[in-house]
This record gives C-alpha cells, structure tokens and sequence, in this order.
C-alpha cells in the first residue's frame, strides 16, 4: 500500500513532539566516517541526516560522542561538555543540530551521570587524597580487614565491583569497567555539576537527553552485601548474574534527583528526558522514575530488548505494565540497540529475517508509547558476524563464546554495496562490514520500491500522521492464539485494529466486517481467511 511520506523539512503537528514520537538511534562510531580513519564521527552524520529525515521520524538520538579514552567506546566520559577529536569539535556539534532542525529532526544526545572515565579530572583529583574538594565526588570505602573489597558487589563486566587505588589506600566502585569510576550522586556537590552539564547542553539547542543507567546513580550508603540468587534456572554467564542487585543500585533517593533534573529541563521550552531503566527490577522503577506529575517524560526499558522470542504474552506484559491511568508515566519501546543482538535475529530464522524486517517494524510502531529505532533497523540488517580477532567490546571478549556480545550489532552502516567498506570509510573500518550486508545496502533498497527500507518510510509516514498511533490506548482482544496479536488502538471511529502473525507457520484468521485495511506487510496474495507467516496489518473502521 502506497501512502505519501512526509516532507523532510515538515515540522511536527504535535504540541508535545515527544509523546508517541518515533527516534532514530545513531551509534557515531558505525554511522559515517567523513575523514577516512575509520571511525564514524558528526560531520559524516550531519552529511547522512537526509537518510533519517526521509524514514519520516521525529528526533535522532546520538549515543555518546563526548571526550573519552573509549575503553568503552564513548561511555566512559573524561569531559562531559566537550567533543572527542576522533568525532569532531564542539563546531561539528552545532553544525549537526542545524542541520538536524533545518529537516525537521529533534536532537536527543546521550549522557552519563552514573559513573564517568578515571581519566575525567574530577576523579584524578578525588583520588589523590581523602580530604581535598573533590574526595567524595566518587564511592570510596576502606577493605575488610582481610584486605578484600568493602562489599560482593560484581561489575557488569565481570569480577568485583570494586578497585585498590593505592594512592587513597582505598577502593573505588565501579559497576562497570575499572576505567568507569561511579560518581557519588549522594553529593550535593556532585548533582550540582551534573545539572550543570545538563545546563550546557539544554542551552546549546538540544532537544532532549537520554540518561544513561540511570538505576546505577546511587548506591547503598551502609554498604550491604547483595544477595544470591537461588533460582537455578536463571541464566548466569557472568558473576554479576549470581546476585540480586539490590544494594549497589536502584536507591531510593534517585527518585529525588530526576526531579530536580526534571525541574531545570522544565525551564526550557518542550524538552525530553528520557531513562536507561534495566535489571531485574527495571520495569518496577520506569513507573517509579516518570510517574506524573515531575518526573521523567519517559523511561526505555529492555523488556523485549533481551527477550529470547516474540510472542503475544511479551506484547500483553508490556501493555499491563503501562496502563492508562493518572499515576502511569509514558514509556518507550525499542527491539534493538548498540548493548543488544539485532532483534531479527533473536526473533527469526535466517530464512525468514526479510519478512521478519518488516513484521517487526509494524508492530513496533504500533504499540503504543515512543518507538526507538537502532540505525540498520529500516534495511533489516541481522547481527553481523564478528571474528574473535575482531572484537573490540571488553564484555564480548571476557564473555566469549557464551554470549554474542556488542559488536555484532555495531558493525558499521552499509551505504553502497559496490563501494569498498560498504562506503561507510575511506580507511580500515574499526569493525568489518558483514558480506550479508552488503545486498541491504541504502543504495540498493534506495532503487527499490519494495524493499524494506520502502516499506519502513511507509509505516512511519501513517505513525506520524496519526494521532490514535502515536496517543491512542490499547487493548487486546481475547485470541487464543500464542502466535496470533490482535490489538486494538484508540476508540470509536478513529480507533485501528492491529493483528500479527508472529510465527513463520500460516494462522486462520479474519478481518471482522466494518474495518478496511489501511497498511500491511507480507501479506501480498493471501487468502482473506489467513495471515501468513509473519504478516501484519492495520485496519481503519470503513
């Protein structure tokens, strides 16, 4: 079905851009590289803007460019108000963000207040002794007096959370990397400096900040140890899975600082803060952290981010979690992103990831609440395959083989087929291009009015345009079928009724009298009685 795409320079109808908006994900480093060094950077992202703007989505997000000694590729920040060269200069920033406003994109940059880089000089100023202005601007505790660290707390990454620094004669936590010192946001001091870097970036013009593990921001002042967990059914490839993390994040007090960042961003004009909410009390504290009025506009959870299979019990999950209600905030759905394997291929066979693509991009932009979609996503990219000799992510490396790690779905954008590198770098890319990928190249689903690219543009165009997609409510209807989702969104005469098969078997099912068919996918030639594999649908009432 063919519907008109949106103007690239057409601003958002919507008084809250935010609410329902779809946000396109850049990983700077993978997008484009303008300068041949193989690393993607701002100026190749501002020359590729056209790309996002034509899929018809409301924002990009960019995750972090920020000075950094990259030992975890951007998320250890050694200057939070300052560009690493390797990505450009503060000018390449502005120069983005023009560019972005002037094709009708919102700007949401990423930031990191839980921890920051042991490079960052407020760390290298709060380890040099224990009573100077910054000495408990990071978690320091004595050992045991057996010398071991203070509490059992485990990195995300693998062994203890915590690090001997001899010069404190101390250990600092670190929840991730040992190169990933945790702020102490208990600080005053501390929640001062970060809302200033809020500050600097608000004023130059972004639209919205995506907070990164937030849930990690401040930790148990009495310093108990975690818990086991006893479950033995429960996965565990790392020690950090042998424990209930209860004392090492998710402190109560958290809550009263994103009301107080809530508070400055309120000061500017239809801003956007947006929570990183994960473990195993993520959903939990996403309600908590933007329950109205005063909190976060929205929280992204990883609910279908790490599920193992898409089936109707994990889309109604998701829809209890968030009911309509005075006290519910609003949330966000993502299926993939730079810390997870690309969804298709979770959630498909190898011969079935095309309509997969495409099936999965009209459910997500049918649930109700803003949609994030991870760069490759619109070409139907699956996980790359990155040779051992190629990794570059430490929790990949340590974890190897037992878990596909991060690289794969960080393997660089794939411009041109024919072009070496796939046109993402004139140089040696930092990650290789998959040879898959090559034939889902931009240039050729460009030329390609049925690719998935084409269709992408398609559902995005009838997102935005309609409001009962991106506002409405959502209800299920009572099938029976594990395979089968029917959804209804909105009410009365603007209401849609949404249904998916999510298997790659043919389902026996009808569209009920009064409703007419208004965007499909794999659905070309079926009978009128069935959906066949991994066909989707939206209908209108006639």
């Amino acid at each position: 079905m063919e519907m008109l795409v949106r103007s690239s320079a057409e601003p958002s109808p919507h008084a809250e851009w935010w609410k329902g908006a779809t946000i396109y994900q850049i990983y700077p480093r993978s997008y484009a590289d303008s300068n041949g060094d193989g690393i993607g950077d701002l100026p190749g992202i501002t020359a590729n803007l056209e790309h996002i703007a034509e899929l018809g989505v409301d924002a990009i997000w960019i995750s972090p460019f920020y000075k950094s000694p990259m030992a975890d590729f951007g998320y250890d920040v050694s200057d939070f108000c300052d560009v690493d060269p390797i990505f450009g200069t503060l000018d390449d920033f502005d120069a983005l963000m023009a560019r972005a406003h002037a094709l009708g994109l919102k700007v949401i940059i990423d930031q990191v207040y839980s921890h920051a880089s042991d490079q960052h000089e407020w760390f290298q100023a709060s380890r040099l002794s224990r009573d100077n202005d910054k000495a408990d601007w990071f978690v320091w505790a004595d050992a045991k007096p057996d010398g071991s660290p203070p509490t059992n707390w485990q990195s995300v990454f693998g062994g203890p959370a915590w690090t001997w620094d001899a010069r404190r004669g101390q250990y600092y936590l670190h929840n991730f990397l040992p190169q990933q010192p945790d702020l102490n946001v208990h600080n005053p001091a501390v929640q001062d400096a970060i809302l200033a870097t809020q500050k600097f970036w608000l004023d130059r013009g972004v639209d919205g900040i995506r907070l990164d593990a937030v849930n990690f921001m401040m930790h148990d002042l009495n310093m108990r140890d975690n818990p086991p967990v006893r479950d033995a059914s429960t996965k565990k490839t790392r020690p950090f899975d042998f424990q209930h993390h209860f004392y090492n994040q998710s402190h109560p007090a958290i809550i009263d600082f994103l009301e107080r960042m809530r508070q400055q961003a309120d000061t500017y004009s239809n801003r956007f803060l947006v929570a990183e909410v994960g473990g195993e009390r993520g959903q939990e504290e996403m309600k908590q952290y933007t329950a109205p009025p005063g909190r976060l506009h929205s929280a992204y959870g990883f609910l279908y981010l790490y599920a193992d299979a898409l089936n109707v019990d994990l889309i109604r999950q998701a829809t209890k979690l968030w009911p309509e209600d005075d006290q519910t905030g609003w949330p966000s759905w993502t299926f993939s992103n730079h810390d997870a394997p690309r969804a298709i291929s979770r959630w498909a066979s190898e011969d079935h990831q095309r309509a997969f693509a495409r099936l999965s991009l009209l459910l997500l932009n049918s649930l109700r609440g803003n949609v994030f979609i991870y760069q490759g996503e619109e070409l139907g990219l699956p996980q790359a395959h990155v040779p051992f000799d190629r990794l570059q992510d430490p929790e990949a490396i340590t974890n190897w083989p037992e878990t596909l790690g991060r690289d794969g779905a960080r393997t660089p954008m794939p411009w041109q087929h024919d072009q070496q590198h796939a046109g993402f770098t004139s140089g040696d890319p930092w990650l290789p291009v998959d040879d898959r990928h090559l034939d889902l190249a931009v240039d050729l689903q460009n030329a390609d009015e049925t690719s998935t690219l084409a269709v992408a543009r398609r559902i995005l165009a009838l997102r935005r345009e309609n409001r009962t997609l991106r506002e409405g409510g959502m209800r299920f209807f009572g099938e029976t079928n594990e395979n089968l989702a029917i959804f209804q969104r909105g009410t009365g005469n603007d209401a849609l009724l949404c249904a998916f098969n999510l298997s790659d078997e043919t389902v026996e099912w009808q569209l009920p009298a009064g409703w007419t068919t208004i965007e499909s996918v794999n659905l070309r030639g079926a009978a009128t009685d069935t959906l066949p594999a991994y066909a989707g649908l939206i209908a209108a009432r006639s």
